[in-house]
């Protein structure tokens, strides 16, 4: 209701071209039309102004629900509506990548690409349902935005962007999306996806804007945020081989991905992979620590296909009765740095060889084969525990009686005491993470958005994740800093879905959304939004970041706070 309060008030102060508002108005006729019959005409003239929003929200950004359910039911016959075709200019001015990128708020405009040409879509954005989100795109290209949103790729969304372009990309900015290779590592890197909110390139980190993780329960392979420790290594699925030692007594086994797809069952699992310095950013505000500050989407939630590692350890020739003899199962991943060290982490061989531990051989994500980023073309799933232990572009298995020696197994990753420092820290002195704590977050509203008294509500979204396969119960969201307390409704598969069945106790692997629409409370000038989730262990949030600090800003768990302001119209 707020944004379309918004949008209505920016309508009345005339934003629209006449010819533009004359394109909108014919394309809410057809769409009219297409009912037949003087009630559709009726429905039609009573609605224009809200069609043509609907119509308008289209065009680019995330927001697409009022959007998606005007259009939804009409879907083939919008597809099959055309408009006759507005002559373009004799002549229109080219402009680089560089000049387009400059262009990227309402204050600077905001310039968009779209197959080599150049969008003024300034005007446009005051009538977008999807409010700020369409400005993710502003100085870039709209095709990985539209790869995200598939109802924006229609005739009639490109006979309205045709009405706001303002001249072509330059050839040689066209030409640079093939990468130049160079002695550079990193050089070889793949395209990502330009709505990520980068922490480092050189090795590639980021994290997807909040706004946007919680649009989908399962989210997209484009956005799934991104942890890498060196540089992502090109393998050539034909000559890949997964080799396996350290089995009692037994020889080593190689595995080609052939061999991984076609020889063992095959398993999905929906688990959700969190990185241990996930809203690292608060830890670092209270005392610096070292690390990417990362904010609070440093979380993701997938479908992961692949053979049970459990089931190539059996192949590979291990027994139960061997667990005497060994305690830990080591991964080593293809991505190498300079010196030739492989990144490298383990697990506990008690929850790698469990029938209800999930561990996983994955070889697709969402479906597909596995993205670059994401370990092509096998990675470790070990759902319930942290992400540093999923070991991508997975080259060795070893069974052993000791943990990884990897630096990332002995020096990193582990917590501490408040009180301990650079100066007094024994990385040995402490387990490494495994299983991550109670979380959650809120995703939207963001931190200062401004409010309107009018609204009368407030829509609050996040998500919730517990580590070890604990299911999430409850999430509790106070408007007031924690003085007063609601219920949020909780998410466990896409809206408009038939709900996820719930999982087996101990394997809760997947996060949910939740949700709460609340009434502003009166009189209030400033809320303090506040959000702490339960798993069915009744673990729950602390309410403080300072009694978990550590130097490391890892296991950031404290209740998450957003203040917005509430003023009158």
């Amino acid at each position: 209701m707020l944004l379309l309060r918004q949008c209505k008030g920016l309508t009345r102060v005339g934003l629209l071209k006449t010819q533009r508002v004359q394109v909108l108005e014919s394309l809410c006729t057809r769409w009219g039309s297409s009912h037949g019959g003087q009630e559709s005409g009726q429905y039609q003239r009573r609605n224009a102004p809200y069609s043509k929003l609907a119509l308008a929200g289209l065009l680019a950004g995330t927001g697409v629900v009022l959007a998606y359910e005007l259009h939804h039911s009409q879907a083939e016959r919008a597809a099959s509506t055309t408009l006759q075709p507005i002559a373009p200019s004799p002549s229109m001015p080219t402009y680089t990548q560089e000049e387009v990128t400059k262009h990227c708020s309402i204050e600077k405009g905001v310039w968009v690409t779209y197959k080599g040409s150049v969008y003024d879509i300034t005007e446009f954005v005051s009538l977008h349902p999807g409010g700020n989100k369409i400005l993710l795109a502003a100085g870039g290209a709209l095709e990985p935005f539209w790869a995200l949103y598939a109802v924006h790729r229609q005739d009639h969304v490109l006979d309205i962007l045709s009405e706001y372009k303002v001249g072509e990309l330059s050839a040689e900015d066209r030409l640079k999306q093939q990468s130049v290779k160079s002695l550079d590592p990193y050089s070889t890197d793949p395209v990502r996806h330009p709505a990520l909110r980068v922490n480092s390139l050189k090795p590639f980190n980021a994290e997807p804007p909040p706004e946007i993780l919680s649009d989908h329960y399962i989210t997209p392979s484009d956005i799934f945020f991104k942890r890498n420790h060196l540089p992502v290594p090109q393998v050539d699925p034909e000559v890949y081989r997964l080799h396996v030692d350290g089995v009692p007594g037994v020889e080593p086994l190689v595995f080609s991905l052939e061999e991984l797809k076609t020889r063992f069952p095959k398993h999905t699992v929906t688990a959700t992979l969190q990185c241990a310095g996930n809203r690292r950013s608060e830890m670092n505000r209270v005392k610096p620590v070292k690390g990417l500050s990362w904010g609070i989407a440093a979380i993701s939630n997938a479908t992961w296909t692949g053979a049970k590692l459990r089931d190539v350890l059996l192949a590979a020739g291990f027994r139960p009765e061997m667990s005497e003899q060994a305690f830990h199962v080591q991964f080593e991943g293809l991505d190498r740095d300079v010196t030739g060290t492989s990144y490298g982490a383990s697990i506990p061989l008690n929850k790698a060889f469990s029938e209800d531990g999930d561990v996983l051989l994955a070889y697709q994500m969402n479906g597909e084969d596995l993205p670059a980023d994401h370990g092509y073309p096998v990675r470790v799933v070990v759902p319930g525990t942290v992400g540093a232990r999923n070991v991508k572009w997975l080259g060795k298995i070893t069974v052993s009686k000791e943990e990884s020696s990897s630096h990332w197994q002995q020096n990193d990753y582990k917590g501490f005491s408040p009180a301990t420092d650079w100066d007094t820290v024994d990385f040995k002195s402490a387990p490494s993470i495994q299983e991550l704590p109670i979380q959650s977050a809120i995703t939207q509203p963001a931190e200062g958005t401004l409010f309107d008294r009018g609204a009368g509500e407030v829509t609050v979204k996040g998500y919730a994740w517990s580590g070890g396969g604990r299911e999430v119960v409850r999430v509790d969201v106070s408007l007031d800093g924690g003085q007063s307390w609601q219920v949020a409704q909780l998410q466990s598969g896409e809206k408009g879905h038939v709900p996820a069945p719930s999982p087996q106790p101990g394997r809760a692997w997947a996060w949910k959304l939740w949700e709460l629409t609340a009434p502003l409370p009166p009189g209030a000038q400033e809320l303090e939004i506040v959000c702490k989730a339960v798993d069915n262990s009744y673990n729950t949030q602390p309410d403080t970041v300072p009694p978990i600090w550590n130097l490391r800003g890892v296991l950031s768990n404290a209740w998450h706070r957003v203040k917005v302001t509430v003023k009158d119209e």
